[in-house]
């Protein structure tokens, strides 16, 4: 495939090809493990919009920590075998890229992940998955899930998004006042969000909601807008002190510069997906202002 002039194939890790763009938009990096954004920031940021943590495993068959790793086809947990991967398959499996276009404003790349025996020993079903990946001043990433099987299956995922924060204790996010959701930090617990979502400790929530959200961030003085198409579950997250420890490929002190903010099915939304049946999640990030 002849890929446009801003972007280049890099193996500066043996064995690890990684997509770089250099777009008069924006620049980002996209790695054929899991077919996942590493980076991504507009001209004109001084600051990364993705985070990527600097002691992310860049191994074939491993999960990267920040960006947005693609989870599927469930979320979290298995939710019968506990000894089946977290977050699902797709993450940790090298992705084919059909078809890369450079216009204008953006570039588009098209990557293609499909059934095979090795995935049906984890997840026994038929499918082919397209990641579409548009990269501007907003970043476009959908992912859509076909079923080329002869029966239904459940689809639980995520589009675990990494976002680049000045400081936790100074974000506010908003748009999900009155939404109930599930507390998963400790106790798990239904609750309903009473105002705007503010930071003073570990958050791990799964709103029922089908809107965006915005994140406000007082000491990057920006917004960052969040929307999303194909998703009845919002997940936020941040680990705080106790958690960012525990996590190898993190820095203690990591937990003050990012926030997930997930366009997801998780729970009861997961999506039944009919026998030749397709089902397409998408998140879109833009920054429309200056805070």
């Amino acid at each position: 495939m002849t890929l446009p002039d801003c972007i280049t194939l890099e193996d500066s890790i043996p064995g690890y090809p990684i997509y770089v763009i250099n777009h008069p938009a924006a620049t980002a990096r996209i790695a054929v493990n899991g077919a996942h954004v590493m980076e991504w920031k507009p001209t004109g940021q001084e600051a990364p919009v993705l985070y990527m943590s600097p002691d992310a495993i860049l191994t074939p068959g491993i999960a990267i920590r920040g960006g947005i790793p693609i989870c599927w086809p469930w979320f979290g947990g298995h939710p019968t075998d506990a000894s089946m991967p977290m977050h699902g398959i797709a993450r940790t499996r090298p992705w084919e890229l059909l078809r890369a276009d450079a216009k204008e404003g953006h570039v588009a790349l098209l990557f293609k992940l499909q059934s095979s025996e090795e995935t049906k020993a984890l997840w026994p079903h038929d499918f082919i998955c397209h990641l579409g990946i548009s990269i501007g001043a907003a970043l476009e990433v959908s992912l859509m899930t076909q079923n080329t099987g002869d029966s239904a299956f459940v689809l639980g995922e995520a589009l675990h998004t990494y976002l680049t924060v000045g400081d936790i204790k100074q974000i506010t996010v908003k748009g999900l006042d009155e939404t109930r959701y599930l507390d998963t930090v400790g106790e798990r617990v239904m609750r309903d969000q009473v105002g705007d979502i503010v930071f003073e400790g570990e958050v791990d929530r799964q709103y029922a909601s089908t809107g965006g959200v915005i994140v406000e961030d007082r000491a990057l003085k920006r917004n960052l807008v969040v929307n999303k198409l194909g998703s009845g579950t919002t997940v936020v997250w941040n680990p705080w002190i106790e958690k960012s420890k525990r996590l190898a490929d993190l820095p203690d002190e990591a937990y003050h510069g990012f926030l997930c903010v997930e366009a997801a099915n998780a729970g009861d939304a997961c999506v039944t997906v009919a026998a030749g049946g397709n089902h397409v999640l998408l998140t879109q990030i833009s920054l429309p202002s200056i805070v």
